[in-house]
């Protein structure tokens, strides 16, 4: 593994006040190519809806619940992919041709391995992406990267998180394009 990058993502302005979590992100490139992703979500104060686990498989609309995610896509371009990741073990894999223009059918990758550990207040997600899953650059190519989270209340109230976040509502993707992998590895550095 290359070095490791960690950031901490920023609570969107309109999040309830009672979202008093913090969330942070490690990122790790791989030799092979893959990418592991270590999501912390501190400061749960028993109020974080975790989904129920289940087998690890494929799953639409997690966002809808407690979820993390990236968005990576070749830097200069409109293109990009979606990756949601929940504590239950499901995730989901989105390919978009532009701002939220979803291009048809399912990226064909391998999937994710998704670990999850929980304690009294800390949620640990670890991702492992096989390079198989990170879209297609050209050598010598740089892949554009944004991280989020969405976090779900007891109360069924949303928290959104993310490296940056556009003026107006939460959109993840719009904004938050603020980590560049290229040939040199990661960096923490808004790609074009």
């Amino acid at each position: 593994m290359s070095k490791a990058v960690h950031v901490r993502l920023a609570a969107h302005p309109a999040n309830p006040a009672r979202f008093h979590q913090r969330v942070e992100c490690t990122l790790t490139h791989a030799a092979d190519g893959g990418m592991q992703i270590d999501y912390a979500i501190h400061g749960l104060n028993l109020d974080l809806r975790v989904p129920t686990p289940h087998s690890p498989a494929p799953a639409d609309a997690l966002w809808r619940t407690t979820c993390c995610e990236l968005f990576v896509g070749p830097a200069g371009q409109s293109d990009y992919r979606e990756f949601n990741f929940s504590p239950s073990g499901q995730w989901a894999v989105y390919d978009f041709l532009d701002y939220r223009e979803r291009k048809p059918g399912s990226p064909d990758c391998h999937s994710p391995a998704l670990r999850f550990e929980r304690g009294d207040d800390l949620l640990k997600l670890a991702v492992l992406l096989p390079h198989d899953a990170l879209p297609p650059v050209a050598k010598h190519g740089t892949l554009r990267l944004a991280l989020a989270a969405v976090l779900e209340a007891n109360d069924g109230s949303l928290g959104y998180w993310a490296l940056a976040h556009a003026a107006g509502k939460p959109d993840f993707h719009r904004a938050g394009f603020m980590l560049c992998l290229g040939p040199d590895g990661l960096r923490p550095t808004r790609c074009a």
